[in-house]
């Protein structure tokens, strides 16, 4: 099968960066510069380049030029939630349990629309001050009808993996973290948190082998609560 010609330099130049001929940052080619270098037409280089920005190699800069990205993209990241309170007590109360039914929450956990969800609401505590709320969305398949108390549910994980023997440390998940500035009044006041004070809301995604989302989880830190530790590792390719 011939390879296209735009496709012959994308992987040529994805080669330059990947054995540090361009460093990260580093101003890369122009398009006329590359035009000249492979002896082809515009629109040829214009889709080497664009496929190389859209992967997150490139990014290119309206009046200014095309740069090597400074992203850590295709490094190994080992990301770690650094407990800075090791070593205290920490309990967790489960404040709610709800069966839901909403379009978008729906979406997310990939669900048709007359399927339904649970919704449990807990909060952790150390030391007797709560620190963490956790949202969690979890579809009805997996939550047992016969529980004898709220507390059946203080861990999510515990109950996965004795009812229906899934172990969700092993299983796929995305996060995102982002600052929240002032926090919710109403998450604000299960947090005893003051008015004005920061948390990190935490949205989490957690989903088995078989594609299936086991859940969605939203939580809110308060922020002398957070502390993270990022290590990259060069991949290989």
């Amino acid at each position: 099968m011939r390879i296209p010609k735009y496709q012959k330099i994308k992987e040529d130049l994805l080669q330059k960066i990947k054995s540090g001929e361009f460093q990260h940052g580093d101003r890369f080619y122009s398009e006329a510069e590359l035009v000249k270098l492979y002896n082809v037409s515009s629109i040829t280089v214009i889709r080497a380049i664009q496929e190389l920005a859209n992967e997150g190699y490139l990014i290119r800069i309206q009046g200014k030029g095309t740069y090597v990205s400074r992203s850590r993209k295709r490094k190994l990241v080992e990301f770690s939630d650094i407990e800075i309170y090791a070593g205290k007590t920490e309990t967790v109360e489960v404040l709610g349990m709800e069966i839901q039914n909403d379009d978008e929450m729906n979406q997310a956990l990939q669900l048709r629309k007359n399927e339904q969800y649970y919704k449990i609401t807990r909060i952790r505590k150390v030391d007797g001050d709560p620190f963490l709320l956790h949202i969690s969305y979890i579809p009805s398949r997996f939550i047992k009808k016969d529980i004898p108390d709220l507390s059946y549910y203080d861990s999510i994980y515990n109950r996965f993996k004795s009812d229906f023997s899934i172990n969700l440390y092993d299983a796929d998940s995305k996060e995102t973290n982002e600052i929240c500035f002032p926090t919710d009044e109403n998450i604000a006041q299960l947090l005893n948190m003051k008015p004005n004070e920061p948390s990190v809301r935490q949205e989490k995604k957690t989903v088995l082998e078989d594609g299936t989302v086991a859940e969605m989880v939203i939580s809110y830190k308060k922020w002398n609560y957070y502390k993270i530790e990022l290590s990259s590792f060069k991949n290989q390719y």
